[in-house]
């Protein structure tokens, strides 16, 4: 009896540590996503303050909002830009946004990453501040959030804490863009 009762109870403090892990962080399905400023680092308009957001419209599009560039955010970003890259005939976009109070450290960060990876098609972009877009609701506890949408309207959120994101949680995330481009 007393070996039941200590595995009930190991299984639900398990669960309970599972559950303290998530972070809740970003804009909700069914959500609509508002505009706000990047400085494009590496894509199509360097050099330039803009919101693609707007740029992108009803699009189908993939944004990753980090702190961190870690090797699995590196991957992250390249399994994107490929995804986008094989999807141009359905319009599919995407965008990185690295939230920094450092830019310029920012944007040495994410020039590497560009040609370490051979990023072709997702803009690699800086945001002023770590909090960033107020209305997206990042929550502080993420490193990591990306956000995907079509026709203005949230269908995927995911977010990671510092050091959370996986090799796994990559593929997975990757194999998610099909949600918005059916």
């Amino acid at each position: 009896m007393n070996r039941i009762l200590f595995s009930a109870l190991a299984l639900v403090s398990t669960a309970g540590l599972v559950i303290a892990a998530e972070v809740k962080s970003g804009l909700s399905a069914g959500e609509k996503p508002s505009a706000f400023n990047v400085k494009d680092i590496t894509g199509p308009n360097a050099g330039k303050s803009l919101c693609y957001r707007c740029q992108y419209g009803t699009r189908p599009v993939t944004v990753v909002f980090t702190r961190e560039i870690t090797p699995e955010v590196s991957d992250l970003v390249k399994q994107l830009d490929e995804k986008v890259g094989a999807n141009k005939d359905k319009k599919m976009a995407g965008f990185v946004v690295l939230l920094t109070d450092d830019a310029d450290g920012g944007a040495k960060q994410l020039s590497k990453l560009a040609a370490d990876k051979k990023i072709a098609n997702v803009p690699l972009t800086v945001f002023d501040g770590t909090a960033g877009p107020e209305s997206y609701k990042i929550s502080k506890d993420a490193a990591v959030n990306v956000m995907m949408w079509n026709k203005m309207t949230v269908q995927v959120n995911e977010a990671f804490g510092a050091g959370k994101l996986t090799k796994d949680d990559v593929s997975k995330i990757a194999g998610e863009t099909k949600k918005i481009l059916e």
